[in-house]
């Protein structure tokens, strides 16, 4: 008992990837593994087969680090609430989810949009109904204006999304349409970003 909240305290004061160290009586401990991954995600690399198949112990661990998804058991990478809740807070992280999973979620446009919010080059992932959704693509460009690169042909045309998109990144003016990549407008808010952006005019 001396030696857990021994542990306990030090990855709460301390580095959470001390875990890694610890015996693995002590990786099977629900109570320090669960402090780890509060304090950091990805931990969870660190916990037992058993945990990394614990729903309350992946929940938590997600919420710190979307990332730790990489590290759940197949079982939970395979759960929607635990994958819906890695894409919220990384929403790279689809390519951790199975593939039952990750058709469930791409094909969801509420889900498409909360992932673009993170991350907009998840843009590329999606079908192409959704990268020729306004408020999809707006959103991507907003997060990412590399972003306008996966977008469809109309929306690489439109101007509002590629004026947001030149906003985010001068360079992504390569992306746009031919017109606009001749649009005064848009052409002076990209190079206002990024000079090196008028070798696409």
């Amino acid at each position: 008992m001396f030696n857990i909240l021994i542990l306990l305290l030090i990855i709460n004061c301390m580095n959470p990837q001390l875990l890694q160290y610890a015996s693995k009586k002590l990786k099977n401990n629900f109570d320090i593994v669960l402090k780890a991954v509060i304090n950091n995600g990805l931990a969870l690399q660190y916990a037992s087969k058993k945990l990394k198949n614990n729903f309350d112990i992946v929940l938590e661990a997600i919420n710190n680090n979307g990332n730790a998804l990489k590290y759940a058991s197949k079982k939970l990478k395979n759960n929607f609430d635990i994958v819906l809740e890695a894409i919220k807070n990384k929403s790279h992280v689809l390519g951790y989810a199975s593939i039952e999973i990750f058709k469930r979620l791409i094909d969801d446009k509420d889900i498409i949009l909360q992932a673009v919010i993170n991350n907009g080059n998840i843009l590329q992932y999606t079908s192409k109904i959704f990268k020729n959704n306004f408020d999809i693509v707006l959103q991507a460009v907003y997060n990412n204006g590399n972003a306008l690169k996966f977008a469809s042909i109309e929306l690489q045309n439109n101007f509002d999304i590629v004026l947001q998109a030149v906003k985010n990144d001068g360079l992504s003016l390569q992306y746009a349409s031919k017109k606009l990549r001749n649009n005064k407008e848009i052409v002076s808010q990209a190079v206002q970003n990024n000079i090196l952006a008028l070798q696409y005019v």
